[in-house]
């Protein structure tokens, strides 16, 4: 089975997110693999959230209780990909050893394209409804999870849109609202159900929540404490949480 283009290009673009599934694998912790990789606790696990979004399988897989810490360990497929890597480092020393093929890898790092929405979906079109000026574009997410999303039909023409099309689903974190399981969903939103993984405070300003989807993927929205509080949430709380097609934004990989 191929990897999808998302990762396969995350490998060339961010090599060092892809190498901490090595320290993973040598040191059977998150904590001392991210001493290791030289990120923070939390970066590494934003790591670990955005490759297992991105892939059709989780690559990392959490252990409770594990040595020093947030344990952790890389899935069959998490292996896989380590092996693929580690065969690209390969191939990269190979084409380092010329200047124009160096020059050449500089340039297409400068073209690869880095958002600033913290989730970031791998997908594929299931189907293209065309309501007047937008188009309504459903898309396959892993885990047989789906969601909606709306753009313009002139921009379903660009990324030259079609049934299969791989596609990346960025929403950003501010997007996101949480809804208790008894909650009503907004009419032609999405909605997805998870489970609270952790809460985050920050000093000033919104708490950031992990949210584990079926799938293996998390979502990261932000809700304010007092809102977390009156609704009960807490980690290991179900939760839905919903979004509008309008706030889903599709890249395809170049």
């Amino acid at each position: 089975m191929s990897l999808p283009l998302s990762l396969t290009q995350h490998m060339v673009r961010r090599p060092q997110r892809i190498a901490l599934l090595q320290h993973i694998a040598e040191q059977g912790s998150i904590t001392r693999a991210a001493k290791s990789a030289g990120l923070s606790y939390k970066a590494a696990w934003d790591a670990i959230d955005e490759l297992n979004n991105l892939a059709e399988k989780p690559l990392v897989e959490r252990i409770v209780g594990g040595r020093g810490g947030g344990g952790a360990k890389l899935s069959a497929e998490g292996e896989r990909v380590l092996r693929l890597y580690q065969r690209l480092q390969a191939l990269q020393a190979e084409l380092l050893n010329s200047a124009e093929e160096f020059s050449d890898l500089a340039l297409l790092s400068r073209l690869m394209l880095r958002t600033s929405a913290r989730n970031q979906l791998h997908g594929r079109v299931e189907r293209i409804t065309r309501r007047g000026l937008n188009d309504f574009i459903d898309l396959q997410l892993a885990g047989d999870l789906s969601i909606q999303a709306q753009i313009t039909h002139d921009s379903t023409e660009r990324l030259e849109l079609n049934i299969g099309t791989d596609v990346f689903a960025l929403i950003k974190a501010g997007w996101l609202e949480l809804l208790a399981l008894d909650a009503d969903v907004t009419s032609g939103h999405n909605c997805l159900l998870g489970t609270i993984e952790e809460i985050l405070d920050a000093e000033d300003g919104p708490s950031e929540v992990r949210i584990g989807l079926p799938s293996g993927q998390t979502l990261c929205a932000l809700a304010e404490p007092k809102q977390l509080k009156a609704l009960g949430f807490a980690a290991h709380s179900p939760v839905k949480v919903q979004f509008s097609p309008a706030n889903v934004l599709i890249g395809t990989p170049l």
